[in-house]
């Protein structure tokens, strides 16, 4: 019997393997638009129709396809090639940032009835967005147009859809292992069961001996080097205390071997065929204990690694104080003290860790290294490759495709490693493409924190003093510990201008679970704190929760004092946070009287509202380097060639914008190589808020040239002045006279010249950015649940580049860290193993969760950024727990100090408050 299966009405009649599911059927033969989110039906990635009807293709065996009809979102669009009218929509209303879940979205918007269309919370409950916030994918339901088509050199401050959006919607933007490599070769990791262990024997002979199976590596493959897995522009930011594979393993889902095979299946059972002795050692999960005398030492290395104490477990400590802090406590009338506590997050990437290398013909004809991952950070990473390996840098190459997510997470080394040593092994191509239970146990999270917070005001709500001791859980690994750290307690204290203050701050070793980037860099957690006793001294002083934070935060041209050391290029270039304050109390005017929202509260609901607010600097600091290059091409248009990564952070959009700012074009005449080793010039990476302020600046100094080069070229080829000619969309016009840019280039390549310009931005010096959030809730105290009425978001951008990304990032920013407030909570056991390795396990903000938040952009314009902008892709994050634990607070009188504010915690905390004796 002839097995039969139509996809997009093209027949296939090759059988499914045994066990195979149909989205791995589809992707082998070249559909790439079904992606791979969860393996488990729980994200809604890899939507298809079978017989029009969506399936999760993830967990639907391809077998059940036969004599069916399966379209992809490939197959969406009709046969000549127009598009179908929801992909034409979510294209209007740019429905998606990074786009990898804008094919399962696709295909269940596709599907939906009239009555399923008046219920979007249920019709979308199988399917995740990690960026958005949804309120873009409900306007593309709706058909809410956003994207503009702005007239020659007038692109910024409008709104130009991003240029991969046709791809998106059509499935075809490419993601990192959406390729078809020839005689590729898949790896698996064997992990550690243990938290802390040393190998006494590994052997690999059985695992050798399964058919299919073509290598084992051990730590008798590994380089000796020691290393860190986080990214950086100066690799001594971070300690060296990696090793590609080690003889002690530090904690449960650390890897232990790898095995390469024909088939994931075969190198799966190789892993198992691994016969592996450990030595258990003792372990320590709880930093605090980690810290004291007596305590297992986790790194038992020298000073070349650059711990601050490996005796005591600490990768990094700051101490630090201005003035007298005792002296300040004396002076105050009201005192609070408390202690904060926060969870360990998961980045959740839609698109997991992974990378696909090869060797291939350099262009001096020699072979060389290219690296296909998907990261933040490709310059970086080609760097690390080549000091662990040995290389030349021009004997590497590390490209990424479209990134499916990354916020901090992908500005790692932890695939990309053990991948080039099994390609250099082997001499064939070879892929690592982490599973869901994987990016838990083997990739890293936020850092847990525990803050313990002293403020002293006087009566009148003026602060005296400040303190705190911070200690942050880096997990087995530093990478990013001590960074992380010392950012924490960087803004969080010096946007407020006490006079005494105090820290002292600690990133301590664990046998758990590594923690590195995550969106905020440890700003965040210390933001929770510091905001919650803003808020209660307010109270215990009786001044409006406003009022107390304008009468002490920092105002324009005020120093930036923390504690933990001053940053010298950090300065106020624009100063928005007044107006974000007013947006608050616009805002409470508004909808704090309960008339709007409150319509739906059920009697005996408790009903509060809460704000925070947050100061960061618009990217990191000892410098952040982008080099861009904006040329003519021959047929008239312009190519930028600039090294920052799109992840659905929409620096890609913004870099056009920019250039067609500059020549007096519109932005579909750019095109944009970027993020490719090979072809652009250095750029550190695409974190720190870095993709407009640092890499679009450098691609405005690029542009802002060329404009010059080709404006003087062109008046020497007409006889006039510079001064008289001026660009225009595909000419330049001087004194009368037109001459195309076809013409130029071809003038110029006469002429031996190439119309070609280069900029660069080193990131320093840096401004601030300003964010504040408002909440207005309603708690139920028979049960716990919580109601969002109101979200109201103030952010000082600078000059909005595009209005309409800029909104998307302020809302997925609320979003992902509602996420965070509410349930997200990456659990461990006693030992320090990850509990929590799924989805269904992992609540994620769902479609359903998420509020319509209210979004403002504040009037100013940065001295430093590029045409006025500054950074605006992290900050949102920061205010959004410390608001919502405020209005929390002032629903119910209990001040919540550890996240997330699950309901049960609530309900308890409730029911708790109840059965105390009232105080009469």
């Amino acid at each position: 019997m002839t097995y039969a299966i139509r996809v997009n009405d093209q027949p296939f009649e090759d059988e499914p393997r045994p066990g195979q599911c149909l989205r791995t059927y589809l992707r082998e033969r070249g559909w790439f638009g079904v992606k791979k989110g969860c393996d488990a039906g729980d994200c809604g990635a890899c939507t298809v129709h079978v017989d029009g009807e969506p399936v999760h293709s993830c967990i639907y065996p391809a077998v059940r396809a036969e004599g069916r009809a399966v379209t992809t979102v490939e197959g969406l669009a009709d046969a000549d090639g127009e598009l179908h009218p929801v992909q034409r929509k979510f294209l209007d209303a740019q429905g998606f940032q990074c786009g990898f879940c804008t094919a399962g979205y696709l295909m269940t918007t596709a599907a939906l009835d009239e009555e399923q269309l008046g219920d979007l919370p249920r019709a979308f409950k199988g399917n995740i967005c990690r960026c958005t916030g949804y309120r873009a994918i409900e306007d593309a339901v709706r058909s809410v147009r956003h994207t503009e088509d702005p007239g020659a050199g007038q692109a910024v401050g409008r709104n130009p859809g991003a240029p991969a959006g046709p791809l998106v919607v059509t499935g075809t933007a490419r993601y990192t292992f959406d390729v078809d490599v020839p005689g590729l070769l898949h790896m698996k990791l064997l992990r550690s069961p243990h938290p802390h262990a040393r190998i006494v024997s590994i052997d690999t002979a059985a695992a050798l001996r399964v058919p299919g199976v073509h290598l084992v590596l051990t730590h008798h493959d590994a380089p000796e080097r020691l290393y860190s897995t986080a990214r950086h522009e100066h690799p001594t930011e971070d300690p060296d205390d990696t090793r590609l594979l080690d003889d002690t393993v530090r904690y449960v889902g650390q890897r232990v071997a790898a095995v390469v095979a024909d088939s994931e299946g075969a190198a799966e059972e190789g892993c198992r065929r691994i016969e592996v002795v450990y030595e258990q050692l003792p372990y320590v999960v709880d930093p605090e204990e980690a810290m004291a005398p007596g305590a297992p030492v986790i790194h038992d290395k020298g000073p070349e690694s650059r711990i601050a104490r490996p005796e005591n477990n600490v990768v990094g400590e700051v101490h630090g104080e201005i003035g007298s802090v005792e002296e300040g406590f004396a002076a105050a009338d009201v005192v609070y003290e408390e202690t904060f506590r926060t969870q360990r997050v998961q980045h959740a990437s839609l698109e997991t860790h992974g990378a696909v290398a090869w060797y291939e013909e350099g262009e001096d004809g020699r072979e060389r290294l290219t690296v296909r991952s998907s990261t933040q950070t490709p310059f970086l990473t080609r760097r690390a490759l080549c000091a662990l390996f040995d290389l030349e840098l021009k004997q590497v190459r590390v490209l990424a495709g479209r990134v499916g997510g990354g916020f901090g997470g992908k500005q790692e080394m932890i695939v990309e490693d053990i991948v080039a040593l099994a390609v250099m092994r082997l001499r064939r191509p070879v892929k690592l493409e982490y599973t869901r239970p994987e990016q838990f146990y083997g990739a890293t999270t936020r850092h847990p924190f525990t803050i313990r917070v002293r403020a002293g005001a006087r009566a009148d709500g003026t602060l005296t003093a400040l303190q705190l001791r911070v200690v942050s859980n880096t997990g087995a690994y530093g990478n990013h510990g001590p960074a992380v750290m010392f950012h924490s307690v960087g803004e969080s204290m010096a946007v407020y201008r006490a006079p005494h203050k105090k820290v002292d701050a600690f990133s301590v070793y664990t046998n758990s679970v590594p923690a590195g980037a995550f969106r905020g860099y440890g700003l965040g957690q210390v933001v929770f704190a510091v905001e919650s006793v803003m808020d209660e001294l307010a109270r215990r002083t009786g001044v409006d929760p406003l009022v107390f934070r304008e009468r002490n935060i920092i105002g324009p041209g005020e120093p930036m004092l923390s504690p933990g050391g001053e940053e010298e290029d950090l300065e106020i270039a624009s100063y928005g946070l007044d107006q974000c304050l007013q947006v608050v109390r616009d805002a409470i005017r508004r909808y704090g009287d309960g008339e709007a929202g409150d319509d739906e509260v059920p009697e005996g609901w408790l009903v509060g509202q809460g704000t925070g607010m947050s100061m960061i600097a618009t990217g990191p600091p000892g410098g952040h380097f982008a080099d861009a290059t904006v040329k003519l091409l021959q047929d008239g248009t312009y190519d930028i060639a600039v090294g920052t990564a799109e992840f659905g952070n929409g620096t890609t959009t913004v870099h056009q914008q920019i250039t067609a700012g500059a020549l007096s074009t519109t932005v579909d005449r750019i095109v944009i190589r970027q993020s490719d080793t090979d072809v652009v010039r250095h750029d550190t990476g695409a974190f720190g808020s870095a993709g407009t302020v640092v890499a679009g600046k450098a691609v405005m100094k690029a542009a802002d040239a060329l404009a010059v080069q080709i404006l003087d070229f062109a008046a020497g080829q007409l006889g006039a002045a510079p001064g008289d000619c001026r660009l225009t969309v595909d000419a330049v016009e001087c004194a009368g006279r037109v001459i195309s840019l076809k013409e130029l280039f071809q003038a110029a390549r006469a002429a031996g010249r190439e119309l070609s310009a280069d900029g660069h931005w080193g990131g320093s010096p840096r401004s601030v950015a300003f964010n504040a959030q408002w909440f207005r809730i309603a708690v139920d105290p028979g049960t716990g649940e919580i109601r969002i009425l109101r979200s109201v978001h103030a952010a000082d951008a600078g000059k909005v580049m595009n209005p309409m990304q800029c909104r998307g990032q302020v809302e997925g920013g609320v979003a992902q860290a509602l996420g965070a407030t509410l349930f997200e909570n990456v659990r461990l056991d006693e030992r320090g193993e990850v509990t929590t390795a799924a989805f269904r396990r992992y609540r994620l903000p769902q479609y359903a969760d998420v509020p319509r938040t209210e979004v403002h952009f504040m009037e100013t314009s940065d001295a430093i950024g590029p045409l006025g902008a500054k950074s605006m892709s992290e900050s949102p994050f920061n205010p959004v727990a410390p608001a919502f634990a405020n209005a929390l607070r002032d629903a119910t009188g209990i001040r919540f100090t550890e996240l997330p504010l699950t309901r049960d915690r609530v309900w308890l905390a409730l029911d708790e408050a109840s059965r105390k004796p009232q105080v009469r």
